[in-house]
This record gives C-alpha cells, structure tokens and sequence, in this order.
C-alpha cells in the first residue's frame, strides 16, 4: 500500500513525489504519456537539447522557488528576447524602445512615448468591448495591428473583435533599450535541458509510465491512501457539469543541415495569414553551441495551436468568464474529496509558468506534509 498515488510526473506531481519521499512516504508515480517531465520534457536530437513542448524559460523572483531548482541543475544564463516577424520587418520583443525606433525612427522615449499617446488620442475608445479595443486603447493602432493581433488571433482561434478583454490586461510598454522579456530578478534554462530535473527529483521513487488512470480508476485508487491528481479536473469528476475548454498547440519540428537557421531562439511570426505562431530554434537556448562546440545541424519547431477536443492534448485553460464559472463549480466537488489533492495546470484550471507550479507544489506541500 501506498501512502500517496500521484497522477501525472510533470513538474507539480514530481516536486510533491520529491517532497513526499524525503518525509518518508512511499509513493507511487504514474503518467499516461511514455517519458515523464510533462510539457517541460526535453530530449536531446543531434547532440541539442529540444524543449519537446515549445519553449520554456525558467523565470521568478522568488528566492525559495530559484534556490529550490538549482539544487536539481545548473541554469545557464539565458534571458528571454524573442523577434517578431510581421511580412518581411522585424521587431524586437517586448515592446522597447528598440520596437518603437524601428516602427517609427524615433530615437527617444518621449517621441516614442507621444507616439503612443497620439494613436490612442487619435483611436478614443474609453470603454473598450474587446480585445481590440482594449490592445489599441493601451499601445495604439501600429503596434496592435502589426505585433499583438494576428498572433493572438491564431493563438486563441477566435478574431480579436470577439476575443474577451481580460486575456490582455495589460501590454507592457517600456522606454529602454532592454529586450528582455521578463521583469524578473532570476531567469535561465538547465543546462543539458529540463528532464534531468525532474529525473532527480523521482530518484529512488516506483514511477510507471504509459499508464492511464482512467482506464484502470479502480484499482489503481485501491493502491493508495490519497491521491494527487494532475490531470484534467473535468475529466476527474466524469464532465459531469460540461467540458471545460482548453488549447492545444500542435508541435512540427525537423532537423536541419544549417549551423544557424534564425540567428534567435524565438522567432514570433504575428501575420493571421502565416499558420504557426512562432519557430523556435533550440540550439539558441544553449547559445548555439554544446558542450562548447559548434553544431553544423540545426533543430527548428513550428508551433501551430489548435481547438482543443476531447483526445487531444490539452496545454493551457480558456480562463474566460464562462470557464472560469464551470471550474468553480468543479473547485466545490474538489473540496469535499478528502482523499485528493488536486494540482498543476489541468488540476487548478490556471494558465501558470513553470514558477508557479513549483511554488504551488511547495504550498501543497507544506500544509499536506507540514515541510
């Protein structure tokens, strides 16, 4: 018998399996897919290490959940700086001073800064009704219609006009010169990739893979004292109140006899005509080299997202009004199981970074387990 049956050997089940072990509890691990590590597996193709499920920078401000990672890896110093292509210009993200200088050869943040402010001026909404009206009443016309709207469109699958406000609460405008993408005082990837962290965290723990909960519910509950489930909080509770919704992305990636396919490891294509959202070239996230030497071949994926139906894989929550009031009705019979603990993505319906997971599963953790 088990003390703690953990559904899904992604980043919140393998923290808590970790946590779970070093208190001296037997745990038992499962995962339907046949590697662990979830979205954050990476594997290495032609000696570079591939983000399987679309790029992933670890990033946070919080000392517990940075110090609690670099026990499992060394980060390298990667920092986030992702190029959009809209038709043939391109453009420094996040929007900086050098988006802005290249959009309108201004040279300082004032000229930039009325340059926004005359657009928005110029637009008048005050009440925006969309996620149109919301982009343009906060960056102005030139920089929706050319960096935030085709990308968001194909990202979500529905036209700007009917998107709802709150995916874009705000779009950070910045008078530097800086292209790093995030705020936050840590940021890097693991070198030699993610999936080594997640195998030390599951070091000494019985993990099963290729193993579906669903299809054997029964016995594999039996096995243990609770459960911590990882998967789809809908599916758990049988969709007995409707199928909440999600996204999948569907991933085409090749190898390519090119030593520098890109020249960045992000590239956003923001065009509702180009059918991907963006390319990632991996070897970018190790600097274009490993272990220090030049690789004349290349790995590149496409990303393509894509309406999620049932079978597919889902990879983040349509957090939208009538969503989020589903989940919250799932939530309720979430709270009277007192034998499962619900956790991650798909257990939490929330679209949270890899930091957010680790610190979640620390939380659980600590009022499960008292550490």
């Amino acid at each position: 018998m088990y003390d703690y049956l953990i559904v899904g050997a992604g980043l919140f089940g393998s923290v808590f399996a970790h946590e779970a072990k070093k208190a001296g509890k037997k745990v038992l691990v499962i995962d339907k897919r046949e590697h662990t590590g979830g979205n954050i597996y990476t594997k290495e193709v032609e000696g570079i290490q591939v983000h399987q499920y679309g790029a992933h920078i670890f990033h946070t401000s919080n000392q517990e959940v940075w110090d609690y990672v670099q026990q499992f890896a060394e980060f390298n110093r990667y920092t986030n700086s992702p190029v959009a292509r809209y038709k043939d210009e391109l453009y420094n993200l996040p929007f900086n001073m050098n988006t802005f200088s290249k959009m309108w050869n201004v040279k300082t943040p004032q000229e930039a800064k009325a340059e926004i402010d005359r657009q928005i001026k110029e637009a008048g909404i005050t009440e925006p009704k969309n996620l149109e009206e919301q982009a343009i009443s906060l960056v102005g016309k030139d920089i929706y219609e050319k960096l935030v709207k085709g990308y968001t469109e194909k990202q979500w699958g529905r036209r700007a006009t009917e998107l709802p406000i709150f995916i874009i609460k705000r779009l950070p405008v910045r008078f530097v010169y800086d292209n790093n993408y995030f705020n936050d005082k840590y940021q890097g990837i693991p070198i030699g990739g993610y999936t080594q962290i997640i195998e030390k965290m599951l070091d000494g723990i019985e993990v099963r893979l290729s193993t579906d909960f669903f299809a054997d519910r029964e016995g594999l509950t039996g096995l243990a004292d609770k459960i911590v489930f990882t998967g789809m909080i809908d599916a758990y509770f049988q969709y007995c109140y409707g199928e909440l919704e999600y996204r999948t992305v569907r991933f085409e990636t090749e190898v390519l006899d090119c030593e520098n396919y890109q020249g960045n490891a992000v590239v956003n294509y923001t065009e509702y005509e180009v059918p991907y959202t963006r390319i990632i070239e991996h070897k970018h996230f190790e600097f274009g080299c490993q272990n220090g030497e030049v690789n004349p071949k290349t790995v590149v994926t496409r990303e393509y997202p894509a309406e999620w139906s049932k079978g597919d894989e889902p990879y983040y929550p349509m957090n939208d009004e009538k969503n989020n009031a589903l989940y919250a009705k799932y939530k309720e019979l979430a709270d009277k199981e007192k034998k499962v603990i619900f956790g991650g993505r798909l257990g939490m319906y929330k679209y949270f970074d890899m930091h957010h997971v680790v610190q979640e599963a620390l939380t659980c953790v600590r009022q499960e387990l008292g550490r």
